[in-house]
């Protein structure tokens, strides 16, 4: 904090902010420190898949830490049957938000794919179909996360990079964990094979469910 001529406490909230812009206008941290963006981003979110015995993906992946209180959750992602794509999924509650760290790997490079809680946390039929529809107890139409008439289980696309690899943090709305009727606990989480179009209903054309989990009650370390 001193060499920045910031108190803690100024930094702090710095990184909430940042951590909330959109995505272009987020990170102004100079390039030699670039390598601290998402450490920067998971302090500012308090909501990490890297913390002292968090669920992690492999490879070294459990360290670190989760910050603040609230209820949380997690998924993990298997793939449906034919397909090779897998993740994990942290959810923290803070207020009225639930903060999103999600991981994900064998997508197909470069391209985006629909993303939604569905209703049911049942993976059994093997192609993701037991999960049932989106989750949607408002009883609203598809739309963007972030529009104002959606499904609750509206997620944004996940855009995967160059290596099919996703890890992104999200700021959610409209839902909830362990209480209330937007309760995601017990409920169903699925990738989709193709870009969600946001306006095909109730669906969004996403195409086949490629990974399928169930967001289950987690407690931190």
């Amino acid at each position: 904090p001193a060499a920045v001529g910031m108190a803690g406490e100024a930094m702090y909230e710095m990184f909430r902010l940042l951590a909330l812009a959109k995505y272009e206008e987020r990170y102004v941290i100079p390039s030699a420190h670039a390598e601290q963006a998402h450490s920067l981003e998971e302090l500012a979110t308090e909501c990490s898949l890297d913390y002292d015995g968090g669920p992690g993906m492999g490879g070294g992946m459990q360290r670190g830490m989760m910050m603040g209180d609230g209820p949380m959750a997690m998924a993990r992602l298997e793939p449906t049957r034919g397909n090779g794509t897998s993740g994990m999924a942290m959810f923290h509650q803070r207020g009225d938000t639930v903060m999103l760290h999600i991981r994900v790997e064998g997508l197909k490079p470069n391209q985006e794919h629909g993303f939604h809680i569905h209703d049911k946390g049942d993976c059994s039929s093997g192609d993701g179909m037991s999960a049932g529809g989106h989750f949607n107890p408002t009883g609203k139409p598809h739309g963007k996360h972030d529009a104002a008439e959606r499904h609750a289980g509206d997620l944004p696309s996940l855009k995967a990079d160059a290596a099919g690899r996703v890890d992104v943090h999200v700021q959610l709305t409209g839902v909830t964990i362990g209480s209330g009727a937007a309760d995601i606990v017990g409920r169903g989480l699925i990738v989709h094979a193709d870009p969600d179009d946001f306006k095909t209903q109730p669906t969004g054309n996403s195409g086949a469910r490629i990974a399928c989990g169930v967001i289950q009650a987690h407690r931190g370390a």
